[in-house]
């Protein structure tokens, strides 16, 4: 299975694609989309979103993940970024995609085991843990962390239904004996 991951920006935005199996990942692409500064606002978010559009064509992924914002200082650029990011939840939700959201904090820590990690930190882990990558920097190493975290987070949620099914069949079990 085919899963991506998005660093919303509205100049740069990341993106990188895993391929899992199991708890086995693998590195199968990664990017960065920028938009044109130069251009209107909407026809920068128009070349997010395409861009995005070719990316999820070209590599075929089922799921997708996309790190949360944070509020920064500047309300303009804070309000600029969640219209980005608006439009890169768009695009995978309008290919039929299902998108999970997962904050900075809880994507560093499962990448690098801290929430507080610095970028450098995060870029080292994320080549360690996909050597096939190289040496992957800033915003698409920010995507294929994302990708890691919702891989990591989705195997734990498939573990934990597992055990609840069995638990459930055990209880069936013990109540049709009683």
């Amino acid at each position: 299975m085919r899963l991506i991951g998005i660093d919303p920006g509205l100049q740069r935005t990341g993106w990188g694609v895993l391929a899992v199996d199991g708890s086995r990942l693998s590195h199968v692409g990664h990017g960065v989309i920028v938009s044109d500064t130069k251009r209107p606002l909407a026809e920068r978010l128009r070349q997010l979103y395409e861009a995005l559009g070719d990316v999820l064509r070209q590599w075929q992924p089922v799921e997708a993940a996309v790190e949360e914002t944070f509020v920064n200082k500047n309300p303009t650029s804070t309000l600029k970024l969640g219209q980005a990011r608006g439009v890169l939840l768009l695009a995978p939700a309008m290919a039929g995609i299902p998108v999970s959201e997962y904050t900075p904090n809880l994507i560093k820590k499962s990448v690098v085991g801290t929430g507080h990690a610095q970028k450098k930190q995060v870029a080292m882990m994320v080549t360690t843990l996909l050597p096939a990558a190289g040496a992957v920097k800033d915003d698409a190493a920010d995507a294929l962390a994302v990708a890691i975290c919702h891989a990591h987070l989705r195997r734990n949620n498939e573990i934990i239904a597992q055990a609840e099914r069995k638990q459930g069949r055990s209880r069936m079990k013990s109540g049709m004996r009683a």
